[in-house]
């Protein structure tokens, strides 16, 4: 069979499986790993930004055009929640992360972010920030309960790109948070400003006392880290604790970084970035008191959802890094050796698919979901 044919195939076998629902398995017999292969879970949705998994096997995620749905594993329907808030739904906006909290099955609570438009005195058109809510789902009713915005991003700006923002809680409970810059770069290099942050608070909102900038005169007390462009991936390593968090780079310059109390990531004075049009930005590629990522890429792959891996399911896997790409259209891999990363391996080229976001299932499978509509799955092959 001609390649051209071969693939053909494959797009054609998609595009009939695109409205139903349901779990169909696909296998690529060209994939450059064949001990796996890809298992449709759900089809035919937007652009599904956020996923979580709920204990009955479930899967609650959001649709960035603004609604939050649940993927029933036994019935394999697909449910909208009503009572969501209104979203921003433009530009980089919109229904962004979900997650849901470890003590679901007692208290039924999830937390999401979403782009909103607010009101401010000196924007009359209108301004935007990222919000942050907790609520209560009700399965029975489907709908939300007790929402409530534990965060607001200020300031506000009428601009619609750079939200953040992905969603993460560390085995305290403590909730970190990525921002964008909001296309304002500077404003991630101010203390003044949620602008290019990682966020830490309690689940109610409430500030930590141990933020590293609790106690700075004139500094918005919730940041943790600071210096960052676009970040849309947080993930914690279940083995040390330690959080690592991805960002989108202008015209290159994703990074992959350890994210440590307090540190400075460096956007916009040092990136291995350039301006679209050409430029270098800020001062160079290093600065004293600046972090340096542990991972960069040049050209961009536009970094999207991130994940350590510990399942058994694939025991070459355990301990890596895997990174999904909007631009690149693949799934990154990455592995570590004495606490940096020494390799990256790219699955899923085939596909064509924008990932946008992965996570590792109950069970140790990893699913991952893309814009083009699907969630999905690797499995093992037998």
């Amino acid at each position: 069979m001609k390649t051209s044919t071969f693939f053909g195939l494959i797009i054609l076998s998609f595009s009939f499986l695109s409205y139903s629902f349901g779990t169909k398995s696909t296998e690529l017999k060209d994939f450059k790993n064949s001990k796996f292969k890809i298992e449709v879970v759900a089809e035919g949705l937007g652009v599904p930004w956020g996923f979580d998994f709920l204990p009955d096997g479930g899967i609650l995620f959001s649709e960035r055009s603004g609604g939050i749905k649940v993927f029933n594993a036994k019935t394999k329907e697909v449910t909208s929640i009503k009572g969501v808030p209104e979203v921003k739904a433009s530009g980089q906006g919109g229904m962004l992360d979900v997650l849901i909290h470890p003590d679901f099955t007692n208290n039924k609570t999830f937390f999401f972010s979403y782009s909103k438009k607010v009101e401010d005195e000196f924007l009359k058109e209108g301004a935007y920030t990222t919000v942050v809510a907790r609520a209560i789902l009700n399965k029975q009713k489907n709908a939300l309960t007790s929402t409530k915005d534990i965060f607001v991003a200020r300031p506000f700006n009428t601009n619609t790109h750079h939200y953040g923002s992905r969603i993460v809680m560390d085995k305290d409970g403590y909730l970190f948070i990525s921002i964008g810059d909001r296309g304002v770069r500077n404003e991630s290099q101010s203390l003044k400003a949620h602008m290019g942050k990682i966020i830490r608070i309690h689940q109610d909102g409430r500030i930590p006392k141990d933020n590293p900038f609790f106690e700075t005169k004139g500094a918005l007390k919730e940041i943790w880290s600071f210096g960052h462009r676009n970040a849309q991936g947080l993930a914690f390593d279940p083995m040390s604790g330690d959080l690592y968090e991805q960002e989108h780079g202008p015209r290159g310059g994703d990074e992959i970084n350890k994210i440590e109390k307090g540190a400075n990531y460096g956007w916009p004075v040092i990136t291995y970035g350039k301006e679209y049009w050409g430029p270098s930005i800020g001062e160079g590629i290093k600065k004293k008191g600046m972090k340096q990522p542990l991972k960069y890429w040049v050209p961009s792959i536009a970094p999207c959802g991130l994940t350590f891996y510990s399942g058994k399911k694939f025991p070459d896997w355990k301990g890596s890094l895997f990174s999904g790409a909007l631009r690149g259209k693949h799934l990154n891999r990455l592995t570590f050796k004495d606490g940096k990363i020494d390799s990256e391996e790219r699955l899923l080229n085939e596909l064509g698919f924008r990932v946008r976001n992965v996570k590792e299932g109950p069970t140790g499978l990893l699913y991952l979901s893309v814009d083009q509509g699907k969630i999905l799955r690797i499995v093992p092959k037998n």
